[in-house]
């Protein structure tokens, strides 16, 4: 069986958060459940956290911290980002 070279997973995995904050803000365990079903296994809290970091860092979602929960909304640049996806 060959391994695929030319398709990042982080990739997928950014779009998919991004196709679910689009709809509606969401926790990360919440973004794991989504997620997870959709592609058919449970993601763990070290593939999910660090691309929400990422995403953050580079100002395409935003974190809000009520109490321990962490919710995620698109920014504007976000928004941009997934519509340029969809075309």
């Amino acid at each position: 069986m060959k391994k695929i070279k030319h398709i990042d997973m982080r990739g997928f995995l950014s779009f998919f958060i991004l196709h679910e904050l689009n709809k509606k803000p969401l926790c990360g365990d919440e973004l794991a459940e989504l997620i997870g079903r959709r592609k058919g296994y449970k993601l763990t809290p070290g593939t999910i956290y660090p691309t929400l970091k990422r995403l953050c860092r580079l100002n395409i979602i935003k974190m809000r911290q009520k109490g321990r929960k962490k919710n995620y909304t698109l920014t504007k640049n976000g928004k941009l980002e997934l519509v340029l996806l969809y075309k």
